[in-house]
């Protein structure tokens, strides 16, 4: 069998690997994607990338690697960022989310890719890892779910609530950060996270996950998603639920996994290949 890292497949009984734009329409608001098509006939299992708070990292190295294991993956932008219609926020975010994964299983997009609506999963990177947890908990037809270095905004609600300097500290940073967004400022998205609170914390969904396979990694060499305080807490949290198909991991690397991208796909696409690959749904 090929390694999905080093090789590219051949496949001459089937249609070749191709690269497609598609929109997706969320609350009034054009969204932008590119679908990652692998070779050969369908229907292919389905993941979907969300990418962080900004969007610098969007992983498209990892959708490619994905789409040599066989798996059609996308990457999307959300609302109010990047060019896209709309305005910022975490919950455009959350409804983008959920409204894309919907989509993806809606037989006329699926048969038009051929996709297999019942083998989809969801991977999220730093927001996007929020992301992924709040839209498989809420959505029992999301088949996996994985988070890489993934930002608890329950968490960090709380901290800016209980510690006048934890928010300074949100606010500082994001007032520098927001080149790529518009329609928000600082000051509302920490307010829109302490409003949330704990509606936004990742321990909670616990139960609404526990049928279903989870992956965790955390990196323990990031000041954006520390993981003694973004990872290992979930862990433990959804280990003394339990969540039995849990998979979890800390990789010695920052935020952005810069020098562990290898390792992140072959976990990625074992953790898939063992729940989604060959699952009959």
């Amino acid at each position: 069998m090929s390694d999905p890292l080093v090789t590219d497949p051949i496949d001459a009984q089937g249609p070749a690997a191709r690269t497609v734009p598609v929109t997706f329409p969320s609350a009034g608001a054009t969204l932008l994607g590119v679908l990652h098509l692998p070779a050969g006939a369908g229907q292919h299992p389905v993941v979907v990338l969300l990418h962080g708070f900004l969007g610098h990292e969007r992983n498209f190295d990892l959708a490619q690697a994905l789409r040599r294991a066989g798996y059609a993956t996308l990457v999307f932008h959300y609302r109010g960022s990047w060019g896209m219609d709309g305005s910022w926020s975490w919950a455009h975010v959350l409804e983008d989310s959920a409204r894309v994964v919907a989509r993806l299983r809606e037989p006329d997009v699926a048969t038009a890719h051929a996709l297999d609506p019942g083998r989809l999963a969801v991977i999220g990177h730093s927001l996007g890892g929020f992301a992924a947890l709040m839209t498989a908990a809420a959505d029992p037809g999301v088949a996996a779910v994985g988070s890489v270095a993934g930002f608890d905004l329950g968490t960090a609600a709380a901290a800016c609530r209980s510690d006048p300097a934890a928010r300074a500290a949100y606010l500082a940073d994001w007032a520098s950060e927001l080149l790529p967004l518009r329609g928000t400022s600082a000051p509302a998205l920490v307010a829109e996270m302490e409003e949330a609170g704990d509606a936004w914390s990742l321990a909670h969904l616990a139960p609404r996950l526990a049928t279903r396979p989870v992956l965790l990694i955390g990196t323990d060499r990031d000041v954006v998603t520390p993981a003694g305080v973004h990872h290992g807490p979930l862990v433990d949290a959804y280990l003394a639920h339990p969540v039995p198909g849990l998979e979890h991991h800390v990789f010695p690397t920052d935020h952005a996994l810069s020098d562990h991208r290898v390792a992140l796909a072959r976990t990625v696409i074992a953790f898939l290949d063992r729940h989604l690959k060959d699952a009959i749904r």
